[in-house]
């Protein structure tokens, strides 16, 4: 459930009316305070204002306000019985306020699955709720109606919508269920069809999640290969260090990703000198680990693990 959420933050269509230009901007920022008073503000003269609903329950969810979100949504629903997205987001942040909160989740489940099930029902095309779907049914335990069955059903009509999609489900439902030569049979398959860096990374993921770094670095690899991503030669250094696995390879492209560092290659510089550090640590020197360490300290002083790191290197 924990990734539903992303899936409901849609992007934003221009309407004068509520000054969406200005919100954008402001959700941009992630000024989700802003955005909400300015939007709180507006339902003032215009309560009944759907768009702007909708908007607000948006902001709420950005700032984890599950309650005040669920309040939103619910009186979309209830105003537009028929629109699939309310009901997506609706079941949604009920599905956040049941993590956040176990003692109300058992109370909470029927409402999530009904509101994900209507959605689905009404739009036969809405790909995200079926992945929430996928998701829930088999993250529920049984007796609250979980079911690997209802999951693969929600999953080979994600592959008749998206063969890509349905892939990654099929692979989610079997990693999930314990069947690591399944998953890894569509996991692969999803590379084939869409060979996004996403496809690759739930490989890769997989592979570090059942202790096979070889065949993860074999993946990274392969993903540089075909999309040419600076932020691969660091998921490369991340599995070497990580795993004691070839330690060579790994600093080099740990290397290579400082030289070529971007802001758009997500990860921060400090740390690939975290991982350098590790890798030296591997490698018995303690006078290159320090300075990698030192460097990541420099750059990101609050960051536990460095601090961890560097008391392990002094114990040398």
């Amino acid at each position: 459930m924990k990734k539903i959420w992303f899936f409901l933050l849609l992007p934003i269509v221009s309407y004068s009316q509520l000054n969406l230009d200005a919100i954008q901007i402001l959700f941009k920022q992630k000024q989700f305070k802003k955005a909400e008073n300015q939007i709180v503000n507006y339902l003032q003269s215009h309560p009944n204002h759907l768009k702007a609903t909708e908007l607000l329950g948006d902001a709420y969810g950005y700032q984890k306000k599950w309650d005040d979100a669920i309040v939103a949504y619910k009186k979309l629903v209830e105003a537009q019985p028929n629109v699939a997205n309310y009901h997506y987001k609706y079941g949604g942040v009920l599905g956040m306020k049941a993590l956040q909160n176990k003692l109300k989740a058992i109370g909470l489940i029927g409402d999530i699955k009904s509101a994900f099930t209507k959605a689905a029902e009404l739009d036969k095309n809405h790909i995200d709720t079926r992945w929430a779907l996928v998701e829930l049914y088999m993250q529920l335990p049984g007796i609250f109606g979980g079911s690997k069955s209802k999951s693969l059903k929600y999953a080979q009509e994600l592959e008749n919508l998206s063969k890509v999609d349905g892939y990654l489900a099929k692979g989610y439902v079997n990693e999930y269920d314990n069947e690591p030569e399944l998953a890894e049979k569509y996991y692969k398959m999803a590379i084939q069809e869409g060979g996004s860096l996403t496809c690759y990374n739930k490989l890769t993921t997989f592979y570090e999640t059942n202790k096979q770094p070889g065949k993860a670095i074999q993946n990274i690899e392969s993903a540089h290969k075909k999309l040419h991503r600076n932020a691969l030669h660091y998921q490369i250094g991340k599995v070497a260090a990580e795993y004691n696995i070839e330690l060579e390879k790994g600093e080099h492209c740990l290397q290579t990703y400082l030289n070529n560092y971007s802001p758009e290659d997500g990860v921060p510089k400090a740390w690939a000198h975290y991982r350098l550090a590790q890798i030296n640590v591997h490698k018995n020197n303690k006078e290159t680990a320090l300075k990698h360490i030192d460097l990541a300290i420099a750059q990101l002083p609050k960051i536990k693990p460095f601090l961890k790191e560097k008391e392990k290197i002094l114990n040398l």
